[in-house]
């Protein structure tokens, strides 16, 4: 009897979720900004991409961000 369902648990936990999540400092890299601290600004000012801790960490979700940054570039194509 042939089934759909994945055998492998890891499958069934992710549900959908990232492989990886991004932190501070994959962003900076992704968008050439000065320092992390420019992460941790946006995130004290609620401008940047939406983020959420892991214990004392932050970790960004990589769909989160592409979508941040398409409606930023909206953002900019109105003004």
């Amino acid at each position: 009897m042939a089934t759909d369902e994945p055998t492998d648990p890891r499958a069934i936990l992710r549900g959908g979720l990232p492989d990886c999540y991004l932190t501070p400092e994959d962003l900076v890299v992704m968008f050439k900004l000065p320092s992390v601290e420019t992460v941790y600004q946006w995130r004290r000012k609620r401008i940047g991409p939406p983020g959420f801790r892991v214990g004392r960490y932050i970790r960004f979700d990589p769909a989160a961000v592409r979508t941040w940054v398409t409606q930023q570039g909206a953002l900019d194509d109105a003004a």
